[in-house]
């Protein structure tokens, strides 16, 4: 390790850093936020001034609102505000030992910004995308020193989310990785590392939510709020899948299964579904556009439930929550079998990432391996599709009688 990495892991334990955060957005403006309190000296950069002022505005309301509840105190709110500056030209990023960039999910344009930033800031500078889809290794070949490349994602909103996945491409150095880990830590978030594969932990783990959800809604099984009801009532999930599509947008949520099913050369476990894509296409995008699978008054509420009596059919819910589940840590365990996380990690990000009530391979120890086996099977044997074939480390594992975590 270099000496200014040594200095620069010296200055994260003493929480004196300055960070560079590249986007004024909901996610670039989170991030600041989260650095600031953590007695970072940041500086939130957008070419757009009247974003940087937005940005500005919105973190004074946030931070009296957290005064408002008790959280901070007005001398906590000036210190957090004092600790971030707003500027509009990329130069200004040049004394940052951290950079992150939280702009638009494009790679040429993330390659683009990337190679113009190295020009400016020391060539110990870590360079990090909040991207959550996004090859690193491929924006890291914008670098002359792609070894100082990492992915940083945080998860919407990055103050209140307690995960954050960082993926090292293949061409980052253990120590960018160390310090990465070491710096997000330090500013009290969980850490999963994940490989640099499509969707990172997260955005793959969680597919089977909403795709095996649509798949029961087109088969005719079920509507969407007997889905949902049975999600939420026998799972414990905050949301059912077609509240959290119409909050997340259904135009977000389908591209990234878009993405997601082309970045894995068309696995169909990844397919998207017609009707969301229907969905998108007629502008029914959730609660934004004040209509998706359900109807939105101004303030976001849904006016119309759609509740059928299938709700009420404990067997029918049964079937649905068994189904989704299974997929769910089938999932979460062909991701451990093919070692893009631990399985801590993988549990970590389910539950800090996206409030899953259990880790899904902590789920799967208690239905029991066998039964995950089993009904997988029993899909597959129904269906004969390749999207309903068995993690082989489940497999293996219930033939060797074993579990996730002992």
């Amino acid at each position: 390790m270099s000496e200014n990495q040594q200095s620069i892991i010296g200055n994260q334990q003493s929480k004196v850093l300055n960070v560079g955060i590249i986007g004024s957005g909901t996610m670039g403006s989170g991030i600041a936020q989260v650095a600031a309190t953590a007695g970072c000296k940041v500086k939130l950069y957008d070419t757009n001034q009247a974003a940087l002022e937005k940005a500005q505005t919105a973190l004074e309301r946030i931070l009296n609102r957290l005064i408002e509840k008790g959280r901070i105190d007005a001398s906590e709110k000036q210190r957090i505000q004092s600790n971030i500056s707003y500027v509009d030209s990329l130069k200004d990023l040049s004394d940052s030992n951290l950079t992150i960039e939280a702009i638009v999910e494009n790679l040429d344009i993330k390659q683009k910004v990337f190679a113009e930033l190295e020009t400016y800031v020391s060539e110990e500078c870590v360079i990090a995308s909040n991207t959550s889809s996004l090859s690193i290794a491929s924006i890291a070949s914008s670098l002359k020193k792609p070894e100082r490349c990492i992915g940083i994602h945080f998860f919407n909103p990055a103050p209140l989310m307690k995960l954050v996945e960082v993926i090292p491409a293949i061409q980052t150095s253990k120590e960018v990785l160390e310090t990465s880990v070491k710096t997000i830590s330090d500013w009290k978030k969980v850490v999963a590392v994940a490989k640099d594969t499509p969707g990172f932990i997260v955005n793959r783990v969680a597919r089977p939510f909403y795709g095996e959800s649509l798949r029961i809604y087109e088969e005719g099984i079920a509507d969407f709020a007997t889905i949902d009801w049975s999600l939420k009532t026998l799972g414990g999930f905050r949301m059912g899948p077609f509240e959290l599509m119409d909050f997340i947008g259904n135009d977000v949520n389908y591209t990234v299964t878009e993405t997601v099913f082309t970045a894995f050369y068309f696995d169909p476990r990844y397919k998207p579904a017609f009707t969301q894509k229907r969905f998108t296409e007629a502008g029914y995008l959730g609660r934004k556009s004040g209509r998706g699978y359900y109807d939105y008054d101004e303030n976001g509420r849904i006016v119309i439930s759609n509740k059928s009596e299938k709700s009420h059919n404990e067997e029918l819910a049964q079937q649905i929550f068994d189904r989704v589940l299974v997929m769910l840590i089938n999932e979460a365990a062909d991701a451990l079998f093919l070692n893009i996380a631990s399985a801590e990690d993988i549990d970590n990000a389910m539950t800090k990432g996206v409030n899953y009530p259990k880790g899904l391979l902590a789920w799967a120890d208690e239905k029991g391996i066998d039964w995950c086996v089993a009904k997988m099977d029993e899909l597959y044997d129904e269906y004969h599709e390749d999207r309903y074939r068995c993690s082989p480390l489940l497999r293996k594992m219930g033939r060797e009688n074993k579990v996730f975590f002992s």
